[in-house]
Protein backbone atom coordinates (compact mmCIF):
# COMPACT_ATOMS: atom_id res chain seq x y z
CA UNK A 1 0.00 0.00 0.00
CA UNK A 2 3.06 2.62 1.20
CA UNK A 3 3.89 1.46 -2.80
CA UNK A 4 0.93 2.56 -3.92
CA UNK A 5 0.68 -1.27 -5.79
CA UNK A 6 -2.71 -2.11 -3.44
CA UNK A 7 -5.51 0.48 -2.48
CA UNK A 8 -6.51 1.15 0.94
CA UNK A 9 -9.33 -1.20 0.49
CA UNK A 10 -7.24 -3.71 -1.12
CA UNK A 11 -4.93 -3.85 1.34
CA UNK A 12 -7.91 -3.98 3.84
CA UNK A 13 -9.34 -7.17 2.03
CA UNK A 14 -6.12 -9.23 1.56
CA UNK A 15 -5.74 -9.08 5.92
CA UNK A 16 -9.31 -10.37 6.18
CA UNK A 17 -7.63 -13.57 4.77
CA UNK A 18 -4.97 -13.68 7.89
CA UNK A 19 -5.46 -14.66 11.45
CA UNK A 20 -3.07 -14.61 14.20
CA UNK A 21 -2.84 -17.34 17.31
CA UNK A 22 -0.93 -18.37 20.18
CA UNK A 23 -2.04 -22.03 20.09
CA UNK A 24 -3.04 -24.27 17.87
CA UNK A 25 -6.40 -23.43 17.74
CA UNK A 26 -8.02 -23.12 13.79
CA UNK A 27 -5.50 -25.59 12.16
CA UNK A 28 -8.00 -28.22 12.27
CA UNK A 29 -9.38 -27.83 9.05
CA UNK A 30 -6.51 -27.02 7.38
CA UNK A 31 -5.06 -28.56 4.22
CA UNK A 32 -1.62 -27.93 4.40
CA UNK A 33 0.48 -26.33 7.83
CA UNK A 34 3.78 -24.97 6.87
CA UNK A 35 6.21 -24.77 9.93
CA UNK A 36 9.06 -22.47 9.93
CA UNK A 37 10.61 -22.42 12.91
CA UNK A 38 13.92 -22.15 14.30
CA UNK A 39 16.65 -25.33 13.13
CA UNK A 40 15.88 -27.28 15.88
CA UNK A 41 15.38 -31.29 15.12
CA UNK A 42 13.05 -32.06 18.93
CA UNK A 43 11.19 -28.07 18.48
CA UNK A 44 10.26 -29.30 15.14
CA UNK A 45 9.22 -32.96 15.90
CA UNK A 46 7.22 -31.65 18.63
CA UNK A 47 5.52 -29.40 16.68
CA UNK A 48 4.32 -31.91 14.67
CA UNK A 49 3.11 -34.37 16.99
CA UNK A 50 0.48 -31.60 18.36
CA UNK A 51 -0.81 -31.02 14.82
CA UNK A 52 -1.30 -34.74 14.44
CA UNK A 53 -3.68 -34.46 17.69
CA UNK A 54 -6.03 -32.25 15.72
CA UNK A 55 -5.55 -32.82 12.17
CA UNK A 56 -7.16 -35.24 10.06
CA UNK A 57 -4.82 -37.59 8.40
CA UNK A 58 -4.97 -36.29 4.38
CA UNK A 59 -3.53 -32.75 5.96
CA UNK A 60 0.10 -32.41 4.61
CA UNK A 61 2.40 -30.89 7.02
CA UNK A 62 5.29 -28.84 5.38
CA UNK A 63 8.67 -28.33 7.21
CA UNK A 64 10.64 -24.82 5.77
CA UNK A 65 13.95 -26.39 7.48
CA UNK A 66 16.90 -25.58 5.37
CA UNK A 67 19.15 -28.19 6.77
CA UNK A 68 17.87 -31.10 8.48
CA UNK A 69 16.60 -34.15 6.60
CA UNK A 70 12.94 -34.75 6.21
CA UNK A 71 13.66 -38.29 7.22
CA UNK A 72 14.54 -36.89 10.62
CA UNK A 73 11.99 -34.64 11.31
CA UNK A 74 9.03 -37.07 9.94
CA UNK A 75 10.47 -40.24 11.98
CA UNK A 76 8.14 -39.62 15.20
CA UNK A 77 5.12 -38.69 13.01
CA UNK A 78 1.96 -40.55 13.02
CA UNK A 79 1.34 -40.49 9.06
CA UNK A 80 5.19 -39.67 7.72
CA UNK A 81 3.87 -40.05 4.65
CA UNK A 82 2.93 -36.66 4.40
CA UNK A 83 5.28 -34.87 5.74
CA UNK A 84 7.57 -32.76 3.20
CA UNK A 85 9.68 -30.23 2.82
CA UNK A 86 8.73 -26.51 1.43
CA UNK A 87 12.12 -24.80 1.83
CA UNK A 88 11.62 -21.37 1.06
CA UNK A 89 14.53 -18.52 0.32
CA UNK A 90 14.70 -15.51 2.03
CA UNK A 91 13.42 -12.62 1.36
CA UNK A 92 10.48 -14.68 0.36
CA UNK A 93 8.59 -12.05 -0.67
CA UNK A 94 11.20 -11.67 -3.84
CA UNK A 95 12.98 -14.89 -4.04
CA UNK A 96 11.22 -16.71 -6.65
CA UNK A 97 12.61 -20.31 -5.46
CA UNK A 98 11.13 -23.15 -3.42
CA UNK A 99 13.08 -26.14 -3.13
CA UNK A 100 10.21 -29.29 -2.13
CA UNK A 101 12.36 -32.03 -0.60
CA UNK A 102 10.46 -35.19 -0.57
CA UNK A 103 11.69 -38.32 2.27
CA UNK A 104 11.35 -41.74 2.14
CA UNK A 105 8.49 -41.74 3.07
CA UNK A 106 6.77 -39.25 1.70
CA UNK A 107 3.75 -40.29 -0.67
CA UNK A 108 2.56 -39.36 -4.10
CA UNK A 109 -0.12 -36.92 -2.94
CA UNK A 110 1.65 -34.82 -0.61
CA UNK A 111 4.53 -34.56 -3.35
CA UNK A 112 1.57 -33.28 -5.76
CA UNK A 113 -0.09 -30.86 -3.28
CA UNK A 114 3.09 -28.97 -2.16
CA UNK A 115 3.96 -28.54 -5.47
CA UNK A 116 0.86 -27.37 -6.89
CA UNK A 117 0.96 -25.08 -4.04
CA UNK A 118 4.01 -23.55 -4.57
CA UNK A 119 3.20 -22.59 -8.17
CA UNK A 120 -0.11 -20.89 -6.82
CA UNK A 121 2.33 -18.91 -4.73
CA UNK A 122 4.02 -17.98 -7.95
CA UNK A 123 7.27 -19.87 -6.95
CA UNK A 124 9.46 -21.60 -9.27
CA UNK A 125 9.59 -24.91 -7.81
CA UNK A 126 11.75 -27.79 -7.97
CA UNK A 127 11.88 -31.14 -6.66
CA UNK A 128 15.16 -32.79 -4.64
CA UNK A 129 15.84 -35.77 -2.53
CA UNK A 130 15.75 -36.11 1.10
CA UNK A 131 19.90 -35.24 2.42
CA UNK A 132 21.25 -32.47 4.90
CA UNK A 133 21.16 -29.12 3.30
CA UNK A 134 18.91 -30.64 -0.22
CA UNK A 135 21.01 -28.86 -3.25
CA UNK A 136 20.94 -25.14 -2.29
CA UNK A 137 22.94 -25.32 0.85
CA UNK A 138 24.82 -27.82 -0.14
CA UNK A 139 26.48 -25.38 -2.88
CA UNK A 140 26.16 -22.35 -0.48
CA UNK A 141 27.94 -23.39 2.10
CA UNK A 142 30.95 -24.07 1.06
CA UNK A 143 30.98 -20.87 -0.82
CA UNK A 144 30.21 -19.28 2.34
CA UNK A 145 33.07 -20.90 4.05
CA UNK A 146 35.84 -19.75 0.51
CA UNK A 147 34.63 -16.35 1.76
CA UNK A 148 35.85 -17.08 4.94
CA UNK A 149 38.75 -18.48 3.66
CA UNK A 150 39.64 -15.55 1.82
CA UNK A 151 39.11 -12.97 4.58
CA UNK A 152 41.68 -15.38 6.69
CA UNK A 153 43.78 -14.51 3.29
CA UNK A 154 43.81 -10.94 4.03
CA UNK A 155 40.81 -9.91 1.43
CA UNK A 156 38.31 -6.74 3.12
CA UNK A 157 34.77 -7.69 3.68
CA UNK A 158 34.15 -4.70 0.99
CA UNK A 159 36.30 -5.98 -1.32
CA UNK A 160 35.07 -9.56 -1.21
CA UNK A 161 31.29 -8.62 -1.68
CA UNK A 162 32.09 -6.12 -4.06
CA UNK A 163 33.91 -8.73 -6.06
CA UNK A 164 31.06 -11.53 -5.81
CA UNK A 165 28.64 -8.45 -6.82
CA UNK A 166 31.18 -7.81 -10.40
CA UNK A 167 30.75 -11.49 -10.85
CA UNK A 168 27.02 -11.62 -11.00
CA UNK A 169 25.97 -12.16 -7.49
CA UNK A 170 23.01 -9.59 -6.61
CA UNK A 171 24.74 -9.33 -3.34
CA UNK A 172 27.95 -10.34 -1.19
CA UNK A 173 28.55 -13.17 0.88
CA UNK A 174 29.21 -11.17 3.36
CA UNK A 175 25.94 -9.00 3.28
CA UNK A 176 23.68 -12.12 2.66
CA UNK A 177 24.97 -14.28 5.89
CA UNK A 178 24.62 -11.17 7.68
CA UNK A 179 20.84 -10.84 6.33
CA UNK A 180 20.50 -14.28 7.17
CA UNK A 181 21.58 -14.47 10.40
CA UNK A 182 25.25 -15.61 11.50
CA UNK A 183 23.67 -17.87 14.31
CA UNK A 184 21.25 -20.02 11.29
CA UNK A 185 24.67 -20.04 9.28
CA UNK A 186 26.01 -21.61 11.61
CA UNK A 187 23.45 -24.11 12.59
CA UNK A 188 23.15 -25.43 9.05
CA UNK A 189 26.98 -25.64 8.67
CA UNK A 190 26.94 -28.36 11.82
CA UNK A 191 24.55 -29.99 10.12
CA UNK A 192 26.35 -30.13 6.97
CA UNK A 193 29.62 -31.07 7.97
CA UNK A 194 29.37 -34.68 8.53
CA UNK A 195 27.88 -34.50 4.39
CA UNK A 196 31.47 -33.03 3.08
CA UNK A 197 33.71 -34.67 5.77
CA UNK A 198 37.46 -34.02 5.08
CA UNK A 199 37.02 -32.65 1.57
CA UNK A 200 35.98 -29.41 3.33
CA UNK A 201 38.14 -27.44 5.55
CA UNK A 202 35.84 -25.47 7.66
CA UNK A 203 36.64 -22.41 8.86
CA UNK A 204 36.17 -21.19 12.64
CA UNK A 205 35.37 -17.62 11.66
CA UNK A 206 31.74 -17.60 12.33
CA UNK A 207 32.25 -19.22 15.82
CA UNK A 208 34.11 -16.45 16.58
CA UNK A 209 31.11 -14.14 15.06
CA UNK A 210 28.93 -15.42 17.17
CA UNK A 211 31.53 -15.60 20.27
CA UNK A 212 31.18 -12.23 19.86
CA UNK A 213 27.59 -11.34 20.23
CA UNK A 214 27.86 -11.00 16.08
CA UNK A 215 24.26 -12.47 14.62
CA UNK A 216 24.13 -10.08 12.01
CA UNK A 217 21.23 -7.94 11.03
CA UNK A 218 19.29 -9.06 13.61
CA UNK A 219 20.81 -7.81 16.19
CA UNK A 220 22.73 -5.08 14.10
CA UNK A 221 26.37 -6.70 14.63
CA UNK A 222 27.93 -8.56 12.26
CA UNK A 223 30.29 -7.77 9.08
CA UNK A 224 28.54 -4.51 8.89
CA UNK A 225 27.60 -1.61 10.93
CA UNK A 226 23.54 -0.82 11.04
CA UNK A 227 22.49 3.07 10.84
CA UNK A 228 18.56 3.32 11.52
CA UNK A 229 18.24 -0.78 10.59
CA UNK A 230 20.06 -0.30 7.51
CA UNK A 231 23.47 -1.55 6.35
CA UNK A 232 25.90 1.32 6.29
CA UNK A 233 30.01 0.17 6.64
CA UNK A 234 31.96 -3.25 7.20
CA UNK A 235 32.40 -3.07 11.09
CA UNK A 236 36.21 -2.90 10.95
CA UNK A 237 36.58 -4.37 14.07
CA UNK A 238 35.56 -7.74 12.83
CA UNK A 239 39.11 -7.93 11.42
CA UNK A 240 40.53 -8.14 15.38
CA UNK A 241 38.42 -12.08 15.06
CA UNK A 242 41.18 -12.93 12.16
CA UNK A 243 44.48 -14.29 12.98
CA UNK A 244 45.47 -12.00 10.50
CA UNK A 245 43.98 -8.54 11.69
CA UNK A 246 45.76 -6.50 8.85
CA UNK A 247 43.82 -6.30 4.81
CA UNK A 248 45.74 -6.70 1.95
CA UNK A 249 45.02 -6.56 -1.83
CA UNK A 250 43.98 -9.35 -3.92
CA UNK A 251 43.72 -10.03 -7.42
CA UNK A 252 39.82 -9.81 -8.91
CA UNK A 253 40.35 -13.00 -10.95
CA UNK A 254 41.79 -15.43 -7.91
CA UNK A 255 38.59 -14.20 -6.08
CA UNK A 256 36.01 -15.14 -8.68
CA UNK A 257 37.61 -18.69 -9.48
CA UNK A 258 37.51 -19.43 -6.32
CA UNK A 259 34.39 -18.65 -5.63
CA UNK A 260 33.37 -20.30 -8.52
CA UNK A 261 34.99 -23.19 -8.66
CA UNK A 262 34.16 -24.26 -5.04
CA UNK A 263 30.14 -23.63 -6.35
CA UNK A 264 30.52 -25.47 -9.52
CA UNK A 265 32.60 -28.25 -7.96
CA UNK A 266 30.00 -29.04 -5.00
CA UNK A 267 27.30 -28.91 -7.73
CA UNK A 268 28.96 -31.70 -9.24
CA UNK A 269 29.37 -33.48 -6.10
CA UNK A 270 24.99 -33.18 -5.60
CA UNK A 271 24.28 -34.88 -8.59
CA UNK A 272 27.03 -37.50 -7.93
CA UNK A 273 24.84 -38.08 -4.74
CA UNK A 274 21.45 -38.49 -6.74
CA UNK A 275 19.87 -35.27 -4.81
CA UNK A 276 18.87 -33.85 -7.65
CA UNK A 277 18.37 -35.73 -10.76
CA UNK A 278 19.64 -33.63 -14.06
CA UNK A 279 21.68 -30.61 -14.43
CA UNK A 280 18.59 -28.91 -15.35
CA UNK A 281 17.11 -28.76 -12.11
CA UNK A 282 20.52 -28.27 -10.43
CA UNK A 283 21.09 -24.89 -12.39
CA UNK A 284 17.36 -23.72 -12.26
CA UNK A 285 17.67 -23.75 -8.34
CA UNK A 286 21.02 -22.46 -8.25
CA UNK A 287 19.80 -19.15 -10.61
CA UNK A 288 16.80 -18.63 -8.72
CA UNK A 289 17.70 -19.99 -5.15
CA UNK A 290 21.02 -18.16 -4.39
CA UNK A 291 21.39 -15.74 -7.17
CA UNK A 292 23.91 -17.73 -9.40
CA UNK A 293 24.89 -15.45 -11.88
CA UNK A 294 22.30 -16.27 -14.46
CA UNK A 295 24.64 -15.35 -17.62
CA UNK A 296 26.40 -17.82 -16.95
CA UNK A 297 23.69 -20.14 -17.29
CA UNK A 298 24.24 -22.22 -13.77
CA UNK A 299 27.12 -23.97 -12.56
CA UNK A 300 26.56 -27.38 -14.93
CA UNK A 301 25.79 -25.20 -17.88
CA UNK A 302 29.43 -22.95 -16.56
CA UNK A 303 31.23 -26.03 -16.48
CA UNK A 304 29.73 -27.40 -20.06
CA UNK A 305 31.65 -23.83 -21.19
CA UNK A 306 34.86 -24.15 -19.34
CA UNK A 307 35.28 -28.05 -20.40
CA UNK A 308 35.33 -30.42 -18.23
CA UNK A 309 38.75 -31.67 -18.62
CA UNK A 310 40.06 -27.78 -18.71
CA UNK A 311 37.39 -27.51 -14.83
CA UNK A 312 38.98 -30.32 -13.55
CA UNK A 313 42.75 -29.65 -14.45
CA UNK A 314 41.55 -25.84 -12.76
CA UNK A 315 40.51 -27.76 -9.80
CA UNK A 316 43.30 -29.93 -9.15
CA UNK A 317 45.84 -26.87 -9.74
CA UNK A 318 43.48 -25.16 -6.37
CA UNK A 319 43.79 -28.19 -4.87
CA UNK A 320 47.52 -27.77 -4.98
CA UNK A 321 47.47 -24.30 -4.20
CA UNK A 322 44.81 -23.79 -1.77
CA UNK A 323 43.62 -27.61 0.03
CA UNK A 324 41.73 -30.60 -0.88
CA UNK A 325 38.70 -28.38 -0.59
CA UNK A 326 39.40 -28.06 -4.51
CA UNK A 327 39.18 -31.89 -4.63
CA UNK A 328 37.51 -32.62 -8.38
CA UNK A 329 34.08 -34.86 -7.68
CA UNK A 330 34.34 -38.38 -8.78
CA UNK A 331 31.82 -38.31 -11.60
CA UNK A 332 33.05 -35.10 -12.76
CA UNK A 333 36.45 -36.41 -13.56
CA UNK A 334 34.44 -39.83 -14.90
CA UNK A 335 32.81 -37.13 -17.55
CA UNK A 336 36.09 -34.86 -18.46
CA UNK A 337 38.02 -38.47 -19.07
CA UNK A 338 35.44 -39.66 -21.33
CA UNK A 339 34.73 -36.22 -23.09
CA UNK A 340 31.21 -36.08 -22.11
CA UNK A 341 29.25 -33.12 -21.46
CA UNK A 342 26.49 -32.46 -18.68
CA UNK A 343 24.43 -31.49 -21.43
CA UNK A 344 24.85 -33.67 -24.00
CA UNK A 345 22.07 -32.28 -26.36
CA UNK A 346 23.59 -29.02 -26.48
CA UNK A 347 26.40 -28.95 -29.17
Amino acid sequence: MRRHILTRRDADLTLTHYSVTTDFTGFQRSQAIIEAVFEDLDLKQGIIADLEQIIPPETIIATNTSSIPITKIAEQAQHPERIIGMHFFSPVERMPLLEVTVSKHTNDQTLATAVNLGRRLGKTVIVVKDSPGFFMNRIFTPYCNEAFKLLEDGLSITELDRYAQRMGFPIGPCAVMDELGLDICYKVGEVLLPVFGERVEASDIIQRMIGDNRLGHKNERGFYTYEKGHRAEEDKSMYQLLDRPQRSAMRYEEVRERLLAIILNEAAHVLEDGIIDSPYVGDTGAIYGIGFPPFLGGPFWAMDQIGLAGFVEQLTNLKEKYGRRFTPATDLVRRAEAGERYYVDAE
